[in-house]
């Protein structure tokens, strides 16, 4: 009883510590202490080992991703430094319009995470822009946050297959699957996203606008606006500023295609095989073809580089910590009576696998770290049952980004934090666009996969 009333102060005590804004690494580190210590662990084991090293161990998970987290980050960083991150978005929005923003938003976010950027990236590249978009438009903070949010962190982070995104890279690794399984489910799920929250979106800003609801400035939109690109001439076209995206996405999908099409050869089982490896190797083409387009971005290389190697440390040890968190409490006994509860439930497979990955990205508030969990302690039940590895690999993926945004999620609070935002004041749309509408695309996959097989 002690040891379950502990578990599940640990989980409140975290969430509290995350959203009072205390570094995640720190509250994952009092709350496993205080899991430690209610379920009799040794604190050695905790600390030293469970944490770090388990299965599902913060170290262990940083050794595995490290080099992806890096390239990642380093793709992301040499696109924003070139301008072809901003390219991509200025050359849109004059393709649209501004009255289009919250489209504009969702799709420049979803196309730059889709080929790699990171999310952090993408956030800070489309603030300023944003900026200008928001008062031309008459758009409230809050709105244009939740397109952010909805073109970064949704469909391109779990549905869509081939994006070298984390999630997907989690699952392909822990399955022997590539970055393509259940593709298909995946496609579907992510027009499902996109269509209806740019529905609901939408539909707020018109009622926001018969309210006289609007765009309200700050101080710091002053600081950011002055970020933005003050004249296209500066800026690279879009055709070059979208090509080492596209050269990224093409490396990614070449094993796949040529598979389809007979060929076989060792690096094509290689880029099959080895989705951390292939998708980094991608990631540091797409680098690569920066440096050849874009003279600008040259003299300042190596700088540029390892700047992105530091953009890559602090979401790799806070992803990581959650991970860790995740490891010791897969040791309590009251996480062995819930993973037993959740597969003893007269469910099909299916949904039952849409409930235990959800559930698990809620209480880490993290789709990468749920997803890990999951695959480490229960996937291999699901596989035992008879759900095949590429079907679960994508039910997983849809599941594990629901409930992952709740109100202590780390991107949620950095995003709200970048744009000046309160929970009060913008968590409802977050809600709505990044749990809601991703929770219903994959209960409607999870129904198509049940009729279909």
């Amino acid at each position: 009883m002690l040891g379950n009333l502990g578990l599940l102060a640990g989980l409140v005590l975290l969430i509290v510590l995350a959203l009072r804004g205390v570094n995640i690494l720190l509250a994952v580190l009092f709350s496993i202490l205080v899991i430690g210590l209610t379920n009799g662990m040794a604190l050695q084991e905790v600390f030293l080992q469970h944490f770090p090293f388990g299965a599902s161990g913060a170290f262990s998970f940083a050794g595995n991703f490290l080099l992806l987290f890096l390239c990642g980050a380093l793709f992301g960083r040499i696109m924003a430094a070139s301008h072809a991150a901003q390219g991509v978005a200025m050359a849109i929005t004059r393709w649209l319009g501004a009255p289009r923003a919250l489209l504009i938003a969702m799709l420049v976010c979803a196309l730059l995470t889709y080929g790699g950027v990171v999310v952090f990236v993408v956030i800070f590249t489309m603030y300023p822009i944003g900026v200008t978009l928001m008062k031309e438009a008459n758009i409230p903070r809050r709105l244009y946050a939740a397109a952010i949010a909805l073109g970064a962190g949704t469909f391109t982070m779990t549905a869509l297959p081939g994006t070298p995104s984390i999630h997907n890279v989690i699952a392909a690794n822990s399955l022997g699957t590539d970055l393509f399984a259940g593709g298909w489910y995946g496609v579907l799920a992510g027009v499902l996203m996109a269509v209806l929250g740019m529905w609901y979106l939408e539909k707020q800003w018109r009622s926001a606008v018969a309210q006289g609801e609007g765009y309200q400035a700050t101080p710091k939109d002053e600081q950011m606006a002055a970020l933005a690109p003050q004249g296209d001439a500066q800026l690279p076209g879009l055709l070059r500023s979208i090509t080492p995206v596209l050269v990224v996405l093409f490396l990614i999908v070449l094993p796949r295609v040529l598979m389809l099409a007979g060929v076989s050869a060792d690096w094509i089982s290689f880029g099959l095989t080895q989705p951390i490896l292939w998708a980094s190797l991608a990631l540091l083409s797409g680098s690569a073809v920066c440096y050849v387009l874009f003279p600008p971005v040259r003299p300042n290389f190596i700088r540029t580089a390892g700047q992105g190697a530091d953009d890559a440390l602090l979401p790799l040890i806070n992803t990581a910590a959650v991970i860790g968190f995740g490891g010791v409490v897969i040791q309590t006994p009251g996480f062995h009576a819930f993973a037993a509860w959740l597969l003893g439930l007269n469910l099909p497979d299916l949904l039952s696998v849409f409930i235990s990955a959800n559930l698990i990205s809620g209480i880490t508030a993290s789709a990468s770290g749920g997803l890990q969990i999951f695959m480490s302690s229960l996937a291999p039940a699901y596989l035992e049952s008879g759900v095949s590895p590429e079907l679960l690999h994508r039910v997983a993926n849809l599941a594990a980004g629901g409930l992952d945004s709740l109100p202590h999620s780390g991107a949620v609070i950095a995003l709200f934090t970048l744009m000046g935002l309160t929970h009060k004041e913008a968590y409802r749309d977050i809600f709505v666009v990044t749990v809601l509408v991703p929770m219903l695309a994959a209960l409607f996959v999870v129904g198509l996969a049940m009729l279909l097989h």
